[in-house]
């Protein structure tokens, strides 16, 4: 006889004997687990496709024209070793490209991803002395790689990519994302719209104009400004000023400077060529 077999045996003959002395426990607690089980079975989620990812926040800056290098020396670098301090971050990484940097913080297992977007964006708000002028980091959407779960093509007969792209950025791009449950329509493939400014720099040389000139003229000319109110007649009217370009005839009549012989305006288009076209597509090898 195997030692212990008998222990047992004997509670299995208890439990029997309990259990014939008990019918109306036993019923009762048998009819408490199937109810119990139904409920699980309803009120447990489930996924047809469980997220293992890690608990991660993403940031995502942007450093046009700029190589690799550049990028990695002012902005990942700064941005990685700011992120080591952040609460519960048990890895940081950071990755340069093209124009781009990339840095993902992995949090330890069980942080809210709420909490940990919200820490991450309180040490970002410290660190923008320490950036490049005009490069703004920006965290990604609250959602992982298994949160990709459709894709969609338009096409037309009728309309060329750029129109296309346009239609996907201005007006279906909005539509989806006020679904509940998007967290980020991202674009990819089409011409993106754009206007060009070919500067001649022998014209800009006989008009003495630096090119410094003609971009500040351009970015002051695309505003709107507001005045005052007047009264006339009982009635108010409000002064605005609609300086916002519309149309590639607008970017031609932009005023970059007076001539000093004559004293008249001198217009972009007499020393620039514009042209309407899509913006380079980036590619990634």
């Amino acid at each position: 006889m195997v030692p212990g077999t008998g222990n047992k045996e004997s509670i299995i003959a208890k439990l029997i004997e309990w259990s014939i002395n008990n019918k109306v426990m036993v019923i009762i607690l048998t009819t408490a687990l199937i109810f119990a089980g139904i409920w699980a079975v309803a009120n447990t989620p489930i996924d047809a496709l469980p997220d293992l990812s890690d608990v991660q926040v993403i940031i995502l800056t942007e450093y046009p024209g700029q190589g690799p290098r550049i990028v990695e020396d002012q902005v990942t670098y700064p941005l990685t070793t700011k992120m080591l301090s952040v609460p519960y971050a048990k890895d940081v990484r950071g990755y340069s490209m093209f124009g781009y940097s990339m840095v993902y913080i992995i949090f330890e297992d069980g942080t809210d991803i709420y909490w940990a977007r919200s820490r991450v964006l309180e040490y970002l708000s410290g660190l923008k002395g320490a950036l490049p002028d005009g490069v703004s980091p920006q965290i990604g959407p609250d959602a992982t790689g298994l949160g990709w779960v459709y894709q969609y093509v338009l096409q037309s007969d009728k309309k060329d990519l750029q129109e296309l792209r346009s239609i996907q950025d201005f007006f279906l791009k909005y539509e989806l994302t006020s679904i509940p449950g998007v967290a980020e329509v991202a674009s990819i493939g089409g011409y993106v719209k754009q206007y060009q400014v070919n500067v001649d720099p022998t014209k800009l040389a006989s008009y003495n104009i630096p090119l410094q000139k003609v971009k500040m003229a351009i970015q002051r000319s695309n505003n709107d400004v507001g005045g005052r109110l007047m009264e006339m007649g009982e009635m108010e009217y409000m002064v605005r000023g609609l300086g916002y370009i519309k149309n590639e005839e607008d970017l031609k009549n932009i005023s970059i400077g007076v001539s000093p012989n004559t004293g008249s305006p001198n217009i972009s288009k007499r020393c620039s060529k514009y042209r309407h076209r899509s913006r380079v597509k980036e590619r990634t090898c």
